[in-house]
């Protein structure tokens, strides 16, 4: 029985007028339709000097956040401890976008930065990486977000965010690149974005543009307690749109929660959070792997060993890693041997991230990847 629940209330901000485009600096929901099978073309385009840029169709459009991560430079200490912070973009839906463009695959970002020197620089990074900044927008009127991000001595994290509000809070609906998102094979999204308005209504109204055109819908909750103004708030505003998603990544942490507390290991746990038309659910464990459950099959795969350093953008890469196969081929959904596959290789990119400060700077090639898929546990 899938778990329901009321979407949360949005908390008004005040609307920024429409901000220039990434490019040049300047001065409960409900909605259905059948996947699409269809092939989506991307096209080279090529940048002044000749090389590969970005694709003009990409096959992965990912909404949401962009902001700079703020890592200290040593483990175990308090961010009032911490003698310095190394700078680090970051914002899951962004490293999502990223990791997949590293392993070689087609992908866009949505949102929204700030007119001011971090905002440009996200840009500039997302460019470098060939991802597709058609849809990325400039607010005047607020800042870039900022996170600075406490790392425990095993490397786990605690975030302290400067959102007040950020840039990406302030997206409205009429700003969005629906064509972009409409042309893609998958959509991908978090729950940050769900948080206040206008940038719900904005996140909503892209789903269902994506929902609407047949389009694969990715979901990963990403939870950020901090950012919610309470945890039955955050569970309520996660859920109101799970039933919307057709491959949805979650963490056992997040099982915990979004269940009251059950027994995350436990498979009848797990599955009361599957509803009826969901293609994909995935629970990522951290070093031991991850779990997946679909309508025909179930089970685990092993993960590599690694000494973590900072597992920031770790549940990322490993959507990445899920996302850049699934656009090329839906089929891994229905062949559980090649799905495992696909999922050890995901589970090798979560693990290399950790061994590197920061997100997007860590996120792994394909090469890499391949070159560490020996070390995997079946």
């Amino acid at each position: 029985m899938a778990l329901r629940a009321a979407c949360a209330a949005g908390r008004g901000l005040p609307s920024s007028s429409s901000p220039p485009r990434a490019g040049g600096r300047p001065g409960s929901v409900a909605f259905a339709a059948p996947l699409g099978t269809r092939a989506v073309q991307t096209k080279a385009v090529l940048s002044s000097d000749g090389a590969p840029g970005m694709s003009n169709s990409p096959h992965v459009v990912c909404f949401g956040e962009l902001l700079i991560d703020f890592v200290p430079t040593v483990n175990g200490v308090s961010l009032a401890e911490a003698p310095a912070f190394k700078k680090a973009p970051g914002g899951a839906p962004a490293n999502v976008a990223v990791g997949i463009a590293r392993l070689g695959g087609s992908s866009a970002f949505i949102g929204k930065v700030g007119d001011d020197e971090f905002g440009y620089m996200l840009a500039d990074i997302l460019k470098q990486n060939n991802v597709n900044t058609q849809g990325l927008i400039f607010d005047a009127h607020a800042r870039t977000a900022l996170a600075f991000v406490t790392l425990r001595s095993d490397g786990e994290r605690e975030f302290m965010f400067y959102r007040n509000p950020s840039a990406d809070m302030l997206l409205e609906e009429k700003e969005l690149e629906l064509d972009l998102i409409r042309k893609a094979k998958i959509f991908h999204h978090g729950s940050i974005s769900l948080i206040t308005e206008p940038c719900k209504t904005a996140h909503i109204a892209a789903a269902k543009a994506a929902r609407d055109a047949g389009v694969l819908v990715s979901y990963d909750p990403n939870l950020r307690l901090p950012l919610w103004s309470s945890a039955e708030d955050a569970r309520h505003g996660i859920l109101s749109i799970w039933e919307t998603a057709d491959v949805i990544k979650i963490s056992e942490e997040e099982v915990s929660f979004l269940t009251n507390g059950e027994d995350p290991y436990d498979d009848a746990v797990v599955k009361k959070l599957i509803h009826s038309n969901l293609k994909l659910l995935l629970v990522t464990e951290g070093p031991d792997g991850c779990r997946y459950y679909s309508k025909d099959f179930s089970g685990r795969v092993g993960g590599l060993k690694v000494t973590a350093v900072d597992t920031t953008g770790a549940g990322d890469a490993f959507v990445a890693g899920v996302l850049s196969q699934l656009a090329t081929d839906f089929s891994l959904l229905q062949d559980e041997g090649r799905l495992r596959d696909a999922l050890k290789f995901a589970n090798v990119c979560g693990a290399l991230t950790v061994t590197e400060r920061g997100a997007i700077p860590a996120l792994p090639t394909r090469q890499q990847v391949l070159d560490s898929l020996t070390s995997v546990v079946a």
